[in-house]
């Protein structure tokens, strides 16, 4: 590459909640000597370069998520930008990192694609190429902040969920246990606004009483604001 030029790229940190935790989305890269870490799983992402036809960063977004990740999350924000001259062997790079929220059912459409979970990219147990471990920690420590307020968590749930269901989202979140009785007051100040509502069935679970199911029904892409913090 030309001292002169600049690699730009999107990649997204895609979570699912999974039966222990969240997992995060990664894909194989390419078995090309003409690449950087041939073989290895990294985060799924494109480059922007201008042979391509975005016009935008969403644009270029679209194309990750359809073409290398295929799929369609539930909720999408952009995290952040990092760039310097150490990230990519090939020389001086930069990447827009965005947060994708999957629903539960989410599975992996081919080979060159799998959940791992997210504690063992984080504490460094799968390590991953160029700096896309840092920005899964970033990612992760935006999903875990955001948590305490929001009810952004919610979108890792199929849009029919039970109490019980949503304390799982949330303290996958957070990284620690949110008081059932909280939880249900935000529920019930959400479904006051029109957030969620109340379907009128019955959930039973395998221990314990049957659970009411509720319905998430947000505006799109947004996240219901609590009044104050969910660990207060």
């Amino acid at each position: 590459m030309n001292s002169a030029q600049i690699l730009a790229s999107v990649d997204i940190v895609a979570l699912r909640l999974g039966a222990d935790g969240l997992e995060v989305l990664l894909k194989r890269r390419p078995d090309s000597d003409e690449i950087p870490y041939p073989g290895k799983w990294a985060l799924p992402g494109v480059l922007i370069n201008g042979l391509q036809e975005d016009r935008t960063l969403e644009d270029a977004v679209t194309r990750a998520l359809t073409f290398k990740a295929h799929i369609e999350p539930a909720y999408l924000e952009q995290v952040g930008t990092e760039g310097n001259d150490v990230r990519d062997p090939r020389g001086w790079s930069i990447t827009t990192y965005y947060l994708a929220l999957l629903a539960p059912q989410t599975t992996c459409s081919d080979a060159d694609l799998r959940f791992v979970p997210l504690a063992q990219v984080r504490d460094g147990g799968f390590p991953l190429p160029f700096d896309h471990a840092q920005l899964v920690r970033r990612v992760a420590e935006r999903l875990a902040g955001k948590a305490v307020y929001t009810a952004l968590p919610l979108y890792l749930l199929e849009p029919r969920f039970t109490v019980g269901e949503a304390l799982a989202a949330f303290d996958a979140c957070l990284g620690q246990a949110v008081q059932h009785t909280t939880l249900r007051g935000r529920l019930e100040k959400m479904k006051s606004q029109g957030w969620i509502r109340d379907t009128g069935e019955k959930n039973q679970p395998p221990m314990g009483r049957p659970q009411a199911v509720y319905e998430h029904c947000p505006p799109c892409g947004e996240a219901f604001v609590f009044d104050r913090s969910l660990l207060a």
